[in-house]
């Protein structure tokens, strides 16, 4: 993500109700690219920025090829039904009964679907690095 799209989540969250920090941190892990990280269908976020962008992602049952769509709790992610085939996916079946997902994410393995369940919190999530300081450099 570049800086531009990054200062926009960062007035988005400002505008929202409660801790700036905690509402730039809820915007940017519901991201499209960033849930199909979490859900283990990439190997990195790069990766699952690809993956949306070549359609390989239904949300709710229509197809999203936005990196950036901003899901909300109850959205359901799932692979499409013309990727399911792809043997990328089938391998990836196998390799996502040793990961786990996030509390706040649930995953149906054999159905290549993942569910956002509620919006993660600071405690959920393990980032090294101090977010209340980029609010700080932004608010500037």
């Amino acid at each position: 993500m570049l800086e531009r799209q990054f200062s926009k989540h960062f007035v988005t969250a400002a505008k929202r109700p409660g801790r700036t920090s905690e509402n730039l941190l809820q915007i940017l892990e519901m991201r499209l690219d960033n849930l199909v990280y979490r859900l283990g269908f990439a190997d990195s976020r790069a990766q699952a920025r690809q993956l949306v962008c070549h359609g390989h992602f239904a949300v709710n049952g229509r197809k999203t090829d936005i990196p950036s769509f901003i899901a909300k709790p109850n959205d359901v992610i799932t692979v499409r039904d013309r990727s399911k085939g792809l043997e990328y996916f089938k391998v990836r079946v196998e390799l996502l009964t040793t990961k786990g997902v996030p509390s706040w994410l649930s995953l149906d393995i054999q159905g290549l679907a993942g569910r956002v369940m509620s919006l993660p919190t600071r405690t959920d999530l393990e980032l090294p690095f101090e977010e209340q300081m980029v609010v700080e450099y932004y608010q500037r």
